[in-house]
């Protein structure tokens, strides 16, 4: 008789790692010197932050006319990489938190550096309306904090009043999040080191933790709470940000599908680009057995999901400007696809619903030089989706005689890549010298899709003959299974 098996889950971590492994080999990254290709990109990196601190010297110096914005395009690049860089942090608090609360096991390998990625990347996005208020000293007027100037109060009806409030919020509870899941981590550092410096300051920040049972207890009850509080702020935060333009009268803006269409690309984009920094991690460091394909695979999954999210926003979007019979939302969608910007509509689309169709095929998912790409070129897409969006809306507004063009600067697009400068400058200073994987995490699910062996056999049950099976379910008195 054939035999029939049953199908065995991949294992989360191969290797037949113990914890004892599990520590040495992520300590190992933090206490040798780092490689060649560690300075090679951290000093590529440094170098695009230092052009784009050159850039936002000389704009603050001279003015906003350094950018091409107009009377008509007033929001432009700058505007465009906020939102893009708000929607880079998102998927770190998706998979910390969402999947934390969902149990999904798989997250242990990818939840350290999809944290950290919030964090940099809100850094990076908050520079961005900063810059934008022509006058950045003035920034502080933001915070309703008493003062001296009487009556004048920020306009609390301005969503971008609201974006202060909601990044703020969200950069406070993620980086709490992320030191509070770094805590038994540090622990292991300030136990391997002999004095020092770094023994010192592990000694502060693991803040006094002894791995007893009472403190895990109290770790694992705020680590719950803080990811109830996190959740939330996945579907707020990119909504609020939505309402930018959602509550603008421009055409092509004021959109009710405005919040989900934002949340899923805010987390589209935000996956594509964990999926690009594990990739990189998981060769330069040597941690294939902890970044397994198997996370690689779930993650193409998700990718391919919010892409088709994504994709129906596209078509609702032209949908509901045909069928409104609006003749200003008719010409705003079809002049972003066929107007001066319909090049830009075609990265858009093709980047962001066109390629990760690719992710169907297994094949595909499995292999690594095919992944890598589609997760840059995602991110490309959804950062041209950002900018048709808010150019495309203004550059031809209600009147005609006001019909513009807009090109970027030199100093914008400086400002663009020294926002990536920074963003990779911290994550590569990160992976330096703090844990790019959750240890105590990872400890936690080393034989999560192993297969347990049963004495006296061969295999785990679950993979024995049908005919067995039934054998021994006889002899054992529990009835046949035919």
């Amino acid at each position: 008789m054939a035999e029939f098996l049953l199908p065995a889950q991949k294992p989360l971590i191969t290797g037949n790692k113990t914890p004892a492994d599990v520590t040495r080999d992520i300590c190992h990254a933090l206490e040798g010197r780092p490689t060649p290709l560690w300075w090679g990109g951290f000093l590529v990196a440094l170098a695009l932050l230092l052009l784009g601190a050159l850039a936002v010297s000389y704009e603050v110096a001279t003015g906003i006319g350094t950018w091409g914005v107009n009377r008509t395009v007033g929001w432009a690049v700058g505007i465009t990489s906020f939102v893009f860089w708000i929607g880079i942090g998102h998927a770190g608090t998706l998979i910390s938190a969402i999947l934390f609360l969902l149990r999904q096991r798989w997250r242990t390998s990818v939840n350290r550096s999809a944290e950290a990625m919030t964090i940099f990347a809100v850094m990076c996005a908050g520079i961005f309306p900063v810059i934008h208020l022509g006058r950045p000293w003035m920034a502080y007027w933001l915070f309703p904090y008493p003062n001296t100037r009487g009556p004048l109060w920020v306009n609390f009806r301005s969503p971008l009043v609201w974006d202060a409030f909601a990044v703020g919020t969200y950069f406070t509870i993620s980086l709490v999040f992320w030191y509070l899941g770094l805590i038994p981590d540090l622990a292991t550092v300030r136990d391997r080191l002999r004095g020092g410096f770094r023994h010192r300051l592990a000694s502060v920040m693991s803040l006094g933790w002894n791995g007893s049972f009472r403190t895990w207890h109290r770790y694992e009850s705020v680590y719950l709470m803080l990811a109830g509080l996190a959740t939330p702020l996945v579907l707020s935060v990119h909504t609020i940000v939505s309402w930018d333009f959602a509550t603008g009268v421009i055409p092509g803006w004021h959109a009710t599908i405005f919040p989900p269409y934002f949340v899923a690309g805010a987390i589209f984009s935000g996956v594509a680009m964990v999926l690009t920094l594990v990739l990189v991690a998981r060769k330069t460091m040597r941690l294939e057995n902890y970044i397994t394909l198997r996370h690689i695979d779930v993650m193409c999954k998700l990718l391919l999901l919010t892409s088709g999210i994504v994709a129906i926003a596209y078509a609702t979007e032209f949908f509901t400007a045909l069928y409104s019979t609006n003749p200003y939302e008719e010409f705003a969608f079809m002049n972003r696809a066929f107007g001066p910007f319909g090049w830009a509509y075609g990265i858009m689309v093709g980047c962001n619903v066109l390629t990760p169709q690719l992710l169907w095929f297994r094949k595909v998912r499995s292999n690594l030089w095919l992944v890598f790409p589609v997760s840059i070129l995602v991110n490309v897409g959804m950062w041209f989706e950002r900018f048709v969006i808010i150019v495309t809306s203004l550059h031809r507004d209600f009147l005609p005689s006001s019909w513009t063009s807009y090109r970027p600067t030199p100093i914008e697009i400086a400002m663009l890549l020294g926002s990536f400068g920074l963003f990779f400058t911290l994550f590569l200073l990160f992976c330096r010298f703090l844990p790019v994987i959750a240890m105590a995490e990872v400890k936690g699910v080393l034989h999560v899709g192993h297969q347990a062996q049963v004495p006296g056999s061969e295999r785990h049950p679950a993979q024995r003959p049908l005919e067995q099976l039934q054998t021994a379910a006889v002899r054992t008195g529990e009835g046949g299974l035919a």
